[in-house]
Protein backbone atom coordinates (compact mmCIF):
# COMPACT_ATOMS: atom_id res chain seq x y z
CA UNK A 1 0.00 0.00 0.00
CA UNK A 2 1.48 3.16 -0.94
CA UNK A 3 1.00 6.43 1.03
CA UNK A 4 0.22 9.62 -0.76
CA UNK A 5 -0.33 12.99 1.29
CA UNK A 6 -3.29 14.06 2.62
CA UNK A 7 -5.95 15.82 0.02
CA UNK A 8 -5.59 19.59 0.37
CA UNK A 9 -1.99 19.50 0.65
CA UNK A 10 0.65 20.03 -1.51
CA UNK A 11 4.64 18.91 -1.46
CA UNK A 12 6.54 22.32 -2.42
CA UNK A 13 9.36 20.52 -4.03
CA UNK A 14 12.76 21.74 -5.32
CA UNK A 15 12.70 24.11 -8.47
CA UNK A 16 9.14 25.28 -6.89
CA UNK A 17 10.28 26.10 -3.44
CA UNK A 18 12.75 28.81 -4.72
CA UNK A 19 10.22 31.22 -6.06
CA UNK A 20 8.61 30.49 -2.46
CA UNK A 21 12.12 31.50 -0.57
CA UNK A 22 12.19 34.68 -3.18
CA UNK A 23 8.78 36.07 -2.13
CA UNK A 24 9.31 35.54 1.70
CA UNK A 25 12.71 37.53 1.05
CA UNK A 26 10.90 39.88 -0.54
CA UNK A 27 8.23 40.26 2.08
CA UNK A 28 10.84 40.69 4.96
CA UNK A 29 12.82 43.19 2.94
CA UNK A 30 9.79 45.74 2.57
CA UNK A 31 8.60 44.54 6.25
CA UNK A 32 12.21 45.92 7.44
CA UNK A 33 11.44 49.28 5.37
CA UNK A 34 8.21 49.66 6.51
CA UNK A 35 9.42 49.14 9.79
CA UNK A 36 7.42 46.08 10.83
CA UNK A 37 8.61 43.21 12.88
CA UNK A 38 8.32 39.33 12.96
CA UNK A 39 6.17 37.54 15.46
CA UNK A 40 5.73 33.64 15.46
CA UNK A 41 2.64 32.51 17.36
CA UNK A 42 1.70 28.78 17.91
CA UNK A 43 0.28 27.06 15.01
CA UNK A 44 -2.63 25.76 17.36
CA UNK A 45 -4.40 27.86 19.93
CA UNK A 46 -7.28 27.70 22.21
CA UNK A 47 -10.65 27.25 20.23
CA UNK A 48 -12.52 30.03 22.19
CA UNK A 49 -9.77 32.27 20.70
CA UNK A 50 -10.98 32.25 17.03
CA UNK A 51 -14.68 31.76 18.30
CA UNK A 52 -14.49 35.15 20.01
CA UNK A 53 -12.69 36.76 17.61
CA UNK A 54 -13.23 35.35 13.83
CA UNK A 55 -17.53 34.84 15.07
CA UNK A 56 -19.36 31.70 15.41
CA UNK A 57 -21.39 32.87 12.53
CA UNK A 58 -18.57 32.65 9.98
CA UNK A 59 -18.36 29.62 8.01
CA UNK A 60 -14.49 29.62 9.43
CA UNK A 61 -16.18 28.43 12.59
CA UNK A 62 -18.91 26.46 11.70
CA UNK A 63 -16.99 24.76 8.26
CA UNK A 64 -13.81 24.84 8.57
CA UNK A 65 -11.96 24.72 11.68
CA UNK A 66 -9.60 21.78 12.61
CA UNK A 67 -10.64 21.44 15.98
CA UNK A 68 -9.51 18.53 18.01
CA UNK A 69 -9.02 18.05 22.14
CA UNK A 70 -6.17 16.94 24.21
CA UNK A 71 -5.01 14.46 26.29
CA UNK A 72 -6.18 17.26 29.13
CA UNK A 73 -9.55 17.52 27.62
CA UNK A 74 -8.76 21.33 26.05
CA UNK A 75 -10.51 22.42 22.84
CA UNK A 76 -7.55 23.01 20.65
CA UNK A 77 -7.83 24.62 17.21
CA UNK A 78 -5.12 24.50 14.14
CA UNK A 79 -5.01 28.59 13.14
CA UNK A 80 -7.36 29.15 10.51
CA UNK A 81 -5.99 32.50 10.14
CA UNK A 82 -2.62 35.03 11.67
CA UNK A 83 -5.17 38.14 13.12
CA UNK A 84 -6.54 36.22 16.26
CA UNK A 85 -3.20 34.72 16.98
CA UNK A 86 -0.97 37.88 16.76
CA UNK A 87 -4.16 40.04 18.61
CA UNK A 88 -3.89 37.32 21.41
CA UNK A 89 -0.12 37.85 21.79
CA UNK A 90 0.05 41.66 21.67
CA UNK A 91 -2.82 41.39 24.67
CA UNK A 92 -0.43 39.03 26.12
CA UNK A 93 2.49 40.80 26.44
CA UNK A 94 1.43 43.71 27.03
CA UNK A 95 2.36 45.25 23.89
CA UNK A 96 0.19 48.17 23.88
CA UNK A 97 2.75 49.18 27.28
CA UNK A 98 5.48 49.52 24.33
CA UNK A 99 7.11 52.98 23.80
CA UNK A 100 6.58 52.77 20.04
CA UNK A 101 2.97 52.68 19.08
CA UNK A 102 1.68 51.65 16.87
CA UNK A 103 3.45 47.62 17.17
CA UNK A 104 3.67 46.88 13.59
CA UNK A 105 4.12 42.91 13.33
CA UNK A 106 4.40 40.60 10.29
CA UNK A 107 4.03 36.42 9.93
CA UNK A 108 4.16 34.37 8.19
CA UNK A 109 3.08 30.67 8.21
CA UNK A 110 1.12 28.22 7.39
CA UNK A 111 -2.81 28.14 8.01
CA UNK A 112 -5.44 25.25 8.00
CA UNK A 113 -9.01 25.36 6.90
CA UNK A 114 -11.04 22.86 5.91
CA UNK A 115 -12.72 23.00 2.51
CA UNK A 116 -12.93 22.30 -0.55
CA UNK A 117 -10.02 21.89 -2.63
CA UNK A 118 -9.67 23.66 -5.74
CA UNK A 119 -6.86 25.36 -8.08
CA UNK A 120 -5.11 27.67 -5.74
CA UNK A 121 -7.25 26.60 -2.44
CA UNK A 122 -5.48 24.63 0.09
CA UNK A 123 -5.90 22.79 3.58
CA UNK A 124 -3.25 23.36 4.60
CA UNK A 125 -1.62 26.56 2.93
CA UNK A 126 0.78 29.55 3.30
CA UNK A 127 0.05 33.48 4.27
CA UNK A 128 1.81 36.43 4.91
CA UNK A 129 -0.06 39.27 6.74
CA UNK A 130 0.88 42.85 8.62
CA UNK A 131 -0.96 44.15 11.81
CA UNK A 132 -0.81 47.42 13.16
CA UNK A 133 -2.29 47.40 16.33
CA UNK A 134 -2.85 51.14 18.64
CA UNK A 135 -3.55 53.52 16.05
CA UNK A 136 -6.84 54.97 15.08
CA UNK A 137 -5.21 57.13 12.04
CA UNK A 138 -6.63 56.35 8.64
CA UNK A 139 -3.34 57.09 7.22
CA UNK A 140 -2.01 53.27 8.75
CA UNK A 141 -4.82 52.19 6.79
CA UNK A 142 -3.68 53.55 3.82
CA UNK A 143 0.59 52.42 4.82
CA UNK A 144 -0.95 48.70 5.11
CA UNK A 145 -2.66 49.19 1.94
CA UNK A 146 0.60 50.23 -0.07
CA UNK A 147 2.55 47.52 1.53
CA UNK A 148 0.74 45.09 0.08
CA UNK A 149 0.30 46.44 -3.64
CA UNK A 150 4.26 47.01 -3.09
CA UNK A 151 4.53 43.16 -2.75
CA UNK A 152 2.85 42.45 -5.56
CA UNK A 153 4.47 45.03 -8.32
CA UNK A 154 7.76 44.31 -6.66
CA UNK A 155 8.01 40.81 -8.50
CA UNK A 156 6.00 41.77 -11.73
CA UNK A 157 2.14 41.61 -11.01
CA UNK A 158 0.73 44.36 -13.18
CA UNK A 159 -2.75 43.39 -13.56
CA UNK A 160 -3.95 44.13 -9.89
CA UNK A 161 -7.34 45.85 -8.77
CA UNK A 162 -7.73 46.80 -5.36
CA UNK A 163 -11.58 47.10 -3.82
CA UNK A 164 -12.27 48.60 -1.02
CA UNK A 165 -15.39 49.32 1.39
CA UNK A 166 -16.08 50.68 5.10
CA UNK A 167 -18.18 48.73 7.37
CA UNK A 168 -18.49 51.97 9.93
CA UNK A 169 -18.40 52.18 13.67
CA UNK A 170 -20.71 50.01 16.00
CA UNK A 171 -23.12 52.87 15.40
CA UNK A 172 -23.40 52.54 11.96
CA UNK A 173 -23.32 49.10 11.71
CA UNK A 174 -26.04 48.86 14.13
CA UNK A 175 -27.75 50.58 11.99
CA UNK A 176 -27.26 49.09 8.84
CA UNK A 177 -27.99 45.26 10.37
CA UNK A 178 -31.58 46.39 11.00
CA UNK A 179 -32.22 47.20 7.94
CA UNK A 180 -30.84 44.26 6.72
CA UNK A 181 -33.03 42.49 9.08
CA UNK A 182 -35.73 44.39 7.59
CA UNK A 183 -34.92 43.35 3.88
CA UNK A 184 -34.15 39.59 4.12
CA UNK A 185 -36.79 38.42 6.98
CA UNK A 186 -39.68 38.28 4.97
CA UNK A 187 -38.34 36.34 2.10
CA UNK A 188 -35.28 34.15 4.70
CA UNK A 189 -37.03 31.35 4.12
CA UNK A 190 -36.04 31.07 0.52
CA UNK A 191 -31.96 31.30 1.51
CA UNK A 192 -29.83 28.17 3.00
CA UNK A 193 -29.64 27.02 6.51
CA UNK A 194 -27.03 29.25 7.55
CA UNK A 195 -28.33 32.82 6.31
CA UNK A 196 -31.46 31.55 8.23
CA UNK A 197 -29.30 31.25 11.24
CA UNK A 198 -27.31 34.12 10.64
CA UNK A 199 -30.06 37.40 10.20
CA UNK A 200 -30.35 37.55 13.92
CA UNK A 201 -26.91 37.23 14.98
CA UNK A 202 -25.26 38.70 12.25
CA UNK A 203 -27.18 39.69 9.00
CA UNK A 204 -24.39 41.33 7.04
CA UNK A 205 -22.99 37.12 7.12
CA UNK A 206 -25.77 36.74 4.46
CA UNK A 207 -24.07 38.98 1.65
CA UNK A 208 -20.74 37.19 2.13
CA UNK A 209 -23.18 33.71 1.26
CA UNK A 210 -21.26 31.69 -1.86
CA UNK A 211 -24.36 29.78 -2.17
CA UNK A 212 -27.21 32.43 -1.87
CA UNK A 213 -24.86 35.08 -3.99
CA UNK A 214 -27.41 35.61 -6.95
CA UNK A 215 -30.63 35.70 -5.18
CA UNK A 216 -32.21 39.01 -6.24
CA UNK A 217 -32.75 40.38 -3.08
CA UNK A 218 -28.84 40.21 -2.56
CA UNK A 219 -28.24 43.07 -5.00
CA UNK A 220 -30.85 45.50 -3.42
CA UNK A 221 -29.58 45.00 0.10
CA UNK A 222 -29.01 48.52 1.88
CA UNK A 223 -25.98 49.19 1.07
CA UNK A 224 -23.48 49.90 4.73
CA UNK A 225 -22.12 53.23 2.98
CA UNK A 226 -25.77 54.70 3.09
CA UNK A 227 -25.38 54.30 6.97
CA UNK A 228 -22.27 55.39 7.34
CA UNK A 229 -22.62 58.13 10.09
CA UNK A 230 -20.79 61.67 9.97
CA UNK A 231 -17.58 59.64 11.48
CA UNK A 232 -17.36 57.02 9.68
CA UNK A 233 -17.82 58.98 6.42
CA UNK A 234 -14.84 61.36 7.28
CA UNK A 235 -13.01 58.04 8.34
CA UNK A 236 -13.29 56.56 4.92
CA UNK A 237 -12.90 59.64 2.85
CA UNK A 238 -9.47 60.29 4.77
CA UNK A 239 -8.87 56.55 3.66
CA UNK A 240 -9.26 57.38 0.34
CA UNK A 241 -7.28 60.67 0.05
CA UNK A 242 -4.23 59.13 1.07
CA UNK A 243 -4.59 56.17 -1.47
CA UNK A 244 -4.99 58.82 -4.42
CA UNK A 245 -1.74 61.17 -2.69
CA UNK A 246 0.49 57.84 -2.46
CA UNK A 247 -1.06 57.08 -6.50
CA UNK A 248 -2.44 53.74 -5.90
CA UNK A 249 -5.97 53.68 -7.56
CA UNK A 250 -8.87 51.48 -6.57
CA UNK A 251 -12.82 51.34 -6.53
CA UNK A 252 -15.13 51.31 -3.73
CA UNK A 253 -17.31 48.38 -3.88
CA UNK A 254 -20.18 48.51 -0.84
CA UNK A 255 -20.95 45.20 -1.35
CA UNK A 256 -17.17 44.28 0.05
CA UNK A 257 -18.14 42.44 3.47
CA UNK A 258 -15.34 40.07 4.32
CA UNK A 259 -15.07 36.76 6.17
CA UNK A 260 -14.67 38.03 9.52
CA UNK A 261 -16.14 39.52 12.21
CA UNK A 262 -13.75 41.79 13.46
CA UNK A 263 -14.16 43.69 10.40
CA UNK A 264 -14.64 48.01 11.08
CA UNK A 265 -14.66 50.89 9.18
CA UNK A 266 -11.42 49.73 6.16
CA UNK A 267 -12.31 46.52 4.60
CA UNK A 268 -10.35 45.93 1.16
CA UNK A 269 -9.12 42.93 -1.20
CA UNK A 270 -6.78 42.83 -3.96
CA UNK A 271 -7.58 40.68 -6.90
CA UNK A 272 -6.08 39.35 -9.97
CA UNK A 273 -7.35 40.50 -13.40
CA UNK A 274 -4.96 38.38 -15.28
CA UNK A 275 -6.85 36.57 -18.26
CA UNK A 276 -7.37 32.55 -17.07
CA UNK A 277 -6.46 33.21 -13.53
CA UNK A 278 -9.90 31.28 -12.09
CA UNK A 279 -13.17 32.53 -11.17
CA UNK A 280 -11.77 33.04 -7.10
CA UNK A 281 -9.61 36.08 -8.20
CA UNK A 282 -9.23 37.14 -4.79
CA UNK A 283 -5.18 37.60 -3.66
CA UNK A 284 -4.99 39.61 -0.66
CA UNK A 285 -7.88 40.92 1.78
CA UNK A 286 -7.47 42.36 5.13
CA UNK A 287 -8.79 45.55 7.05
CA UNK A 288 -9.63 47.23 10.54
CA UNK A 289 -10.75 46.02 12.97
CA UNK A 290 -11.18 48.04 16.05
CA UNK A 291 -12.58 46.68 19.40
CA UNK A 292 -10.86 43.29 18.77
CA UNK A 293 -8.28 43.54 21.86
CA UNK A 294 -10.66 44.44 23.64
CA UNK A 295 -12.64 40.97 22.64
CA UNK A 296 -10.49 39.28 23.68
CA UNK A 297 -9.40 40.59 27.17
CA UNK A 298 -6.96 43.76 26.12
CA UNK A 299 -7.28 47.62 26.24
CA UNK A 300 -8.43 49.62 23.50
CA UNK A 301 -6.33 48.99 20.43
CA UNK A 302 -7.48 49.79 17.10
CA UNK A 303 -5.60 48.03 14.63
CA UNK A 304 -5.73 46.86 10.85
CA UNK A 305 -4.13 44.04 9.11
CA UNK A 306 -4.01 42.03 5.77
CA UNK A 307 -3.09 38.52 5.20
CA UNK A 308 -2.11 37.16 1.70
CA UNK A 309 -1.78 33.35 -0.02
CA UNK A 310 1.45 32.24 -1.44
CA UNK A 311 0.15 29.88 -3.20
CA UNK A 312 -2.70 32.77 -4.91
CA UNK A 313 0.64 34.97 -5.65
CA UNK A 314 2.44 32.47 -7.12
CA UNK A 315 -0.54 31.18 -9.57
CA UNK A 316 -1.16 34.93 -10.37
CA UNK A 317 2.96 35.11 -11.28
CA UNK A 318 1.91 32.30 -14.02
CA UNK A 319 -1.43 33.74 -14.83
CA UNK A 320 0.79 36.73 -16.10
CA UNK A 321 4.04 34.60 -17.10
CA UNK A 322 6.56 36.54 -14.89
CA UNK A 323 9.51 34.09 -14.38
CA UNK A 324 10.87 35.01 -11.41
CA UNK A 325 14.64 36.26 -10.95
CA UNK A 326 16.33 33.15 -9.24
CA UNK A 327 19.96 32.23 -9.61
CA UNK A 328 20.02 28.59 -10.31
CA UNK A 329 23.60 28.71 -10.59
CA UNK A 330 26.42 27.06 -8.14
CA UNK A 331 29.81 28.65 -8.42
CA UNK A 332 31.97 25.53 -8.67
CA UNK A 333 31.88 22.22 -9.34
CA UNK A 334 34.98 20.20 -8.39
CA UNK A 335 35.90 16.94 -10.99
CA UNK A 336 38.55 14.99 -9.63
CA UNK A 337 40.32 11.54 -11.18
CA UNK A 338 41.79 9.43 -9.26
CA UNK A 339 41.89 8.40 -5.23
CA UNK A 340 44.10 10.94 -4.16
CA UNK A 341 42.43 13.59 -5.88
CA UNK A 342 39.00 12.75 -4.75
CA UNK A 343 40.16 12.63 -1.25
CA UNK A 344 41.87 15.73 -2.02
CA UNK A 345 38.87 17.49 -2.68
CA UNK A 346 36.45 16.35 0.31
CA UNK A 347 38.47 19.13 2.11
CA UNK A 348 38.84 21.54 -0.56
CA UNK A 349 34.95 21.51 -0.73
CA UNK A 350 34.66 22.29 2.22
CA UNK A 351 36.65 25.43 2.76
CA UNK A 352 35.12 26.57 -0.71
CA UNK A 353 31.87 26.47 1.01
CA UNK A 354 33.59 28.61 4.70
CA UNK A 355 34.93 30.77 1.96
CA UNK A 356 31.19 31.95 1.01
CA UNK A 357 30.66 30.08 -2.12
CA UNK A 358 28.40 27.15 -3.12
CA UNK A 359 30.06 24.44 -4.38
CA UNK A 360 29.76 20.77 -5.03
CA UNK A 361 31.33 17.51 -5.96
CA UNK A 362 30.73 13.95 -7.27
CA UNK A 363 29.90 11.37 -4.49
CA UNK A 364 29.09 8.44 -7.32
CA UNK A 365 32.26 7.83 -8.66
CA UNK A 366 31.16 8.54 -12.22
CA UNK A 367 33.95 9.11 -14.69
CA UNK A 368 35.09 12.33 -15.81
CA UNK A 369 32.33 12.78 -18.83
CA UNK A 370 29.88 12.27 -16.32
CA UNK A 371 31.41 14.40 -14.01
CA UNK A 372 31.06 17.39 -16.31
CA UNK A 373 27.38 16.50 -17.34
CA UNK A 374 26.04 16.40 -13.57
CA UNK A 375 28.12 20.03 -13.26
CA UNK A 376 26.09 21.23 -16.55
CA UNK A 377 23.45 20.20 -14.71
CA UNK A 378 24.15 22.18 -11.62
CA UNK A 379 24.32 25.16 -13.77
CA UNK A 380 28.08 25.80 -12.31
CA UNK A 381 29.77 28.64 -13.12
CA UNK A 382 32.91 27.21 -13.23
CA UNK A 383 34.07 23.15 -13.16
CA UNK A 384 37.69 22.93 -11.35
CA UNK A 385 39.41 19.64 -12.53
CA UNK A 386 42.06 17.88 -10.16
CA UNK A 387 43.32 14.64 -11.56
CA UNK A 388 46.92 12.87 -10.10
CA UNK A 389 49.15 14.51 -12.00
CA UNK A 390 48.08 18.61 -11.24
CA UNK A 391 47.81 17.13 -7.36
CA UNK A 392 51.77 16.32 -7.50
CA UNK A 393 52.46 19.84 -9.40
CA UNK A 394 50.06 21.42 -6.65
CA UNK A 395 48.16 22.95 -9.60
CA UNK A 396 43.76 22.81 -10.28
CA UNK A 397 42.62 23.52 -13.95
CA UNK A 398 39.73 26.00 -14.19
CA UNK A 399 37.54 26.33 -16.82
CA UNK A 400 34.75 29.06 -17.35
CA UNK A 401 31.02 26.83 -18.42
CA UNK A 402 30.26 30.21 -20.11
CA UNK A 403 33.24 30.74 -22.31
CA UNK A 404 34.98 27.67 -22.34
CA UNK A 405 38.39 29.24 -21.36
CA UNK A 406 40.35 26.84 -19.19
CA UNK A 407 43.48 28.36 -16.75
CA UNK A 408 45.89 26.45 -14.11
CA UNK A 409 46.06 27.94 -10.98
CA UNK A 410 48.25 27.05 -8.07
CA UNK A 411 45.94 25.33 -4.98
CA UNK A 412 47.08 27.38 -2.63
CA UNK A 413 45.72 30.63 -4.70
CA UNK A 414 42.57 28.82 -6.11
CA UNK A 415 39.83 30.00 -3.61
CA UNK A 416 41.33 33.72 -3.77
CA UNK A 417 41.25 33.11 -7.78
CA UNK A 418 37.86 32.14 -8.06
CA UNK A 419 36.94 34.74 -6.26
CA UNK A 420 38.58 37.37 -8.09
CA UNK A 421 36.44 35.52 -11.53
CA UNK A 422 33.36 35.46 -9.64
Amino acid sequence: MSIRLPRGTQDILPGEVEKWQLIEEKARELCTKFQYREIRTPIFEHTELFLRSVGDTTDIVQKEMYTFEDRGERSLTLRPEGTAAVVRSFVEHKMYGDANQPVKLYYMGPMFRYERPQAGRYRQFVQFGVEAIGSADPAIDAEVIALAMSLYSSLGLKKLKLVINSLGDKDSRKAHREALVDHFKPRIGEFCTDCQGRLEKNPMRILDCKQDRDHELMSSAPSIIDYLNEDSKHYFEKVQQYLTNLDIAFEVDPNLVRGLDYYTHTAFEIMSDAEGFGAITTLCGGGRYNGLTEEIGGPEAPGIGFAMSIERFIAALNAESIELPIDKKIDCYLVSLGEEAKDYTVGLLHKLRLAGFSAERDYLDRKIKAQFKAADRSNAKYVAVLGEDELKANKINLKSMDTGEQIEVDLESFIEKLAELI
